[in-house]
């Protein structure tokens, strides 16, 4: 994301060097487009780092019941081979 904030100069001068002369209004317009690029660029920044938490939470939550059932398993197959030595 972070390269994202650095190219917005860039494109900013790429536009006004293309465009050639620009008034006062035209580069206040382009700082106001380059702003609200950026709170969405901070937006979906924001949603990506609360959706990679959820993943990392939900890999966690896999592993656990993971565990949990494999210690079922060995329990019910403990159970089961102590009821055929009988």
């Amino acid at each position: 994301m972070k390269k994202l904030y650095s190219l917005a100069p860039v494109a900013a001068v790429a536009v006004l060097a293309l465009g050639g002369c620009a008034s006062k209004g035209d580069i206040e317009s382009l700082r106001s487009e380059i702003s609200g690029l950026r709170s969405s660029i901070e937006s979906v920044d924001a949603k990506a780092t609360r959706a990679e938490a959820a993943a990392q939470k939900a890999a966690a939550d896999a592993a656990a019941a993971n565990a949990s059932a494999t210690a079922a398993s060995q329990k019910a197959d403990q159970i089961f081979r102590a009821g055929l030595r009988k």
